[in-house]
């Protein structure tokens, strides 16, 4: 897959082009994606970054970074990918002004997206617009339910399985490994304290479950089953969010290396304990857990 700026990189071709800012690359997204694919021409898709409505003010929290993003846009399947600067300048260009600079250079025959989808200042873009305009916009199978807002809801109330269906992958938490208080390493316990990047979406406190992959160039190095806690770790009377997980069955540095999460599954609410030796206890419970809960979808 080829990755361009600016449409004038791009190689000259004729596209089906599937455009929207794809956060999360979930199961309705790869449906317009599948599409494009099915026109029988080049397919491509347009997404955006900075995500748009943050350029606009808006206080967005992201389903992936732009990178990871990429990495699940390649898989599903187009041949190119334009990643558009969005700028308040972008933003307040007509919409035949945004054809002309965007799509028309990328070599755009086709048009794929969910029919709520607006561009160009004031919103007043949509698909029949386009339609008028020359391009063939073809219908696009709907997912019914799912949707990145519905996927961001589910996560803050710590619905990661469900989060997960609409998704049609676990979500993930993806950051480097920094140093941590080194209380885990004294119970038993050592963990990876996780720093994320601060517009990346982080589920409700609580105790999870999951797989983590330690990362190199190459991408996943391996899965260890992990048990997670997300939160302020409260019998210690903590009041900074923490990520902190426990890798099963790990032995190694991860300090200064970056490290992804999948969460599989919800096990518990944070909470503070009668003793250190009732939180060991349950520790070694979230871990059994942990090591017998099984991937969502």
């Amino acid at each position: 897959m080829s990755i361009v700026r600016a449409p004038a990189d791009a190689a000259p071709a004729e596209r089906a082009v599937a455009i929207g800012t794809f956060d999360g690359v979930h199961r309705g997204h790869r449906a317009v994606l599948e599409a494009a694919a099915a026109t029988g021409l080049r397919p491509a898709a347009v997404t955006f970054d900075p995500h748009p409505r943050a350029v606009l003010g808006y206080e967005v929290q992201l389903l992936t970074t732009i990178a990871r993003r990429l990495q699940l846009l390649e898989a599903a399947g187009p041949e190119d990918v334009l990643v558009v600067e969005f700028t308040p300048e972008l933003s307040h260009l007509e919409p035949s002004e945004f054809v002309e600079a965007v799509l028309a250079p990328f070599g755009t025959r086709v048009v794929l997206a969910g029919e709520g989808f607006r561009f160009g200042a004031g919103r007043r873009g949509d698909l029949d617009l386009l339609r008028r305009l020359g391009f063939q916009v073809p219908p696009v199978p709907l997912v019914p339910g799912v949707s990145s807002s519905r996927i961001r809801e589910l996560l803050r109330a710590g619905d990661v399985a469900g989060a997960a269906g609409l998704l049609g992958r676990p979500h993930e938490l993806e950051g480097t490994v920094v140093a941590g208080d080194q209380r885990g390493g004294t119970l038993g316990f050592p963990t990876a304290n996780l720093a994320v990047p601060t517009d990346l979406l982080v589920p409700a406190y609580g105790i999870y479950a999951g797989v983590a992959l330690p990362l190199d160039d190459d991408g996943p190095v391996g899965g260890f089953r992990t048990a997670l806690s997300i939160g302020v770790n409260p019998h210690y009377g903590g009041v900074e969010r923490r990520i902190e997980a426990f890798l099963l069955d790990f032995e190694g540095d991860l300090y200064g290396r970056p490290l992804r999460i999948e969460l599989w599954d919800r096990l518990r609410d944070e909470r503070a304990f009668a003793s250190e030796a009732d939180l060991v206890d349950q520790i070694a419970r979230d871990v059994a857990a942990a090591r017998a809960v099984r991937k969502p979808g």
